[in-house]
């Protein structure tokens, strides 16, 4: 299965909101698999961003005046649109991440399944209801949602089509108008959306993409927008929700992760080795809920270890537009030189390699083999930071207590899994871990999956939440709407303010018997 040719990639560009009249820089978008061009995006400029805000402002009001219904009948249309058009879409997304065809086809079904919960929730969600008034007769309240206006999302290369468009589904449902700001090296997965938006009938100007450096183009988003969704580093989270909050607009964020999984005696070990595989490397260890820290009951660490680096070496690395391959690749020469200093300073302060530690060349510019370390400390840069590469680590520890210690001895709190010995056990320690998602005899994929549930980050690892009802209902501002009736809270019929006062204190002093109160 060859990779798209380059006329795809041009047409691809079209969809990019920039000012085709003006002359911008372009950039060079790479096969991370080969390095051999795709294409050439336009770089887009604070001008660009600007007009692409005005252009959306226009057709967000019309937007936001169809009925929730009638915006979620475009969505069904989309999603039926990724289905048919799944292998191309899971084409993209390879050519631009390098990752295994499997990891792709979870973006693909991230998007079917937000389309779905969205689409089916948002009336319900969106309808007005009532509440009970200050005073009852007199007061009739309600309470309905509007959009926030404009919805900025700034979107990372990882999972590049998810992690744009999935944020961008529930914020147009909402009523809003989107301009997003993906990843300067993976534009074409925003833009082939884009593509298959416009086919589904959103209007034109409702999800606009603006490629460019997040200095410019995602400095000018946080600058116009009314609301802001980003997926990235918590050190860019911390700059992007200073931002946010000196203009007091609203903000939420997906950040990084140091995510525990937990194996105890009487776990089934074969399973739990061969779902680590899987936790620990999808996208070559490039997602901010996959498993870089493995504390196994000291009991079982040895046999555990034994077959979860079996597993390790029987992955098969490729570069592959099919499902051949089990890892993909880095997507990048700065994630490589991560991953090879992580490695280097490991073994350097005396961490010892179980398996992989080594770039792979042969088979394409940036890969590197799935890494398993022992014997690593606090004092090694892998320790408490973050790799975001196919680097694990393992630790014997001697019981569930101090594994649960461990797990929670960081400042991150976004995902973790639990192995026991039955599902009673692993989710009474998931309720005592500090992560926004704990998976019990899995990795990540069932809660990332689970639409219908928050899904997001404690600690340094998130602001907010992503799917459920909190999903969609961020990009609303509920307003409240009291009606009153026969009489106002004046004093009536010329009763005496000293009449009347002790008259509404009676109301308050029986109004706490009623339902509600």
């Amino acid at each position: 299965m060859p990779v798209p040719e380059a006329a795809v990639f041009e047409r691809l560009r079209g969809f990019a909101a920039v000012d085709t009249a003006q002359e911008h820089a372009s950039r060079t978008i790479s096969e991370v698999f080969t390095g051999r061009p795709l294409g050439e995006v336009p770089v887009g400029t604070v001008a660009d961003v600007s007009a692409a805000f005005a252009k959306a402002r226009v057709a967000q009001q019309e937007w936001a005046a169809r009925s929730p219904k009638e915006r979620a009948e475009v969505f069904e249309r989309y999603r039926a649109l990724v289905v048919d058009n799944r292998e191309f879409l899971m084409d993209v997304i390879q050519a631009e991440t390098g990752k295994a065809r499997w990891a792709a086809q979870e973006e693909i079904m991230g998007l079917i399944f937000a389309a779905r919960y969205f689409a089916r929730v948002t009336p319900e969600l969106l309808a007005s209801h009532k509440v009970a008034g200050a005073f009852p007769i007199l007061n009739r309240a309600a309470v309905r949602a509007q959009p926030k206006g404009v919805v900025g999302v700034i979107a990372p290369w990882n999972y590049p089509m998810l992690l744009s468009v999935g944020d961008s589904i529930p914020a147009l449902l909402a009523g809003n108008a989107v301009i997003v700001k993906p990843d300067s090296q993976t534009p074409y997965s925003s833009l082939a959306n884009v593509e298959l938006f416009r086919r589904a009938g959103l209007p034109r100007d409702l999800l606009q993409v603006v490629p460019g450096p997040g200095g410019v183009v995602g400095t000018a988003i946080v600058d116009a927008c009314d609301y802001l969704m980003f997926t990235g580093s918590s050190a860019t989270g911390r700059t992007l929700a200073q931002q946010c909050g000196r203009r007091l607009i609203g903000f939420s964020a997906e950040l990084g992760g140091k995510n525990p999984m937990i194996v105890t005696r009487g776990a089934d070990l074969d399973k739990a080795a061969k779902a680590a595989v899987r936790a620990c490397f999808s996208n070559a260890g490039q997602l901010c809920i996959s498993i870089e820290r493995l504390y196994v009951e000291r009991a079982v660490a040895a046999a555990f270890t034994e077959k979860f680096v079996a597993a390790v070496k029987g992955a098969k690395l490729g570069a592959a537009y099919d499902y051949s391959a089990d890892i993909g690749s880095l997507i990048s020469e700065a994630q490589l030189e991560t991953v090879t200093k992580h490695v280097a300073d490991a073994t350097s302060k005396g961490a010892k390699v179980l398996v992989g530690g080594n770039a792979r060349p042969d088979i394409g510019p940036l890969f590197f083999e799935p890494t398993v370390l022992a014997e690593v400390t606090d004092e090694m840069e892998c320790g408490r930071n973050e790799t975001f590469g196919p680097l694990v680590s393992i630790y014997p520890v001697a019981d569930v207590e101090e594994a649960i210690v461990r797990a929670n001895d960081t400042e991150y709190g976004l995902n973790a899994s639990v192995w026991a010995a039955t599902k009673a056990e692993g989710e009474r320690i998931a309720e005592r871990l500090h992560a926004g998602t704990v998976c019990v005899d899995e990795g990540y994929a069932p809660a990332w999956g689970t639409t219908g549930a928050p899904m997001g980050g404690m600690g340094i690892s998130g602001v907010g939440r992503r799917h459920g009802p909190d999903g969609l209902l961020k990009f609303t501002e509920p307003q409240t709407v009291v009606v009153t009736r026969f009489l106002n809270l004046d004093a009536p019929w010329g009763i005496p303010q000293d009449k009347w006062q002790p008259f509404l204190m009676t109301i308050a002093r029986v109004i706490r018997f009623l339902p509600g109160r």
